[in-house]
């Protein structure tokens, strides 16, 4: 049982930057991807971001291509999310997902942290 742990939310200006991680408990195998995900209040849960563990390969949502990255560390376990040029409505509480292979569902949730950013 994979348990994911995000850190970094809080409160930054528009314009400014945060990193978020996201702890697995355990090593993550080659075939697992990792994703972001966000929602805000009264809206609905929107795809971020996603990085296959083996490959480093990446895909991003519309909304956030071209401002935020996400990346990963091996030998700790831990992926990032680089959120730069932060917009109010990028205010959310975020998630750090896991899943076992391409096809498979989002099995694997974190608690979320939240980002504030105000203008």
């Amino acid at each position: 049982q994979v348990q994911l742990v995000e850190s970094g939310g809080g409160l930054v200006q528009a314009g400014g930057s945060l990193r978020l991680s996201c702890a697995a408990s355990e090593r993550t195998f080659s075939s697992y991807y990792m994703g972001w995900f966000r929602q805000a209040p009264g809206k609905e849960r929107e795809f971020v971001a996603r990085i296959r563990w083996s490959s480093g390969s990446t895909y991003y949502g519309d909304s956030v291509k071209g401002r935020f990255t996400i990346s990963r560390d091996n030998a700790k376990n831990t992926a990032y999310l680089q959120m730069n040029s932060l917009k109010p409505e990028d205010t959310a509480l975020y998630y750090c997902a896991a899943k076992i292979n391409f096809l498979s569902d989002w099995g694997y949730w974190g608690q979320g942290t939240q980002v504030t950013v105000s203008s």
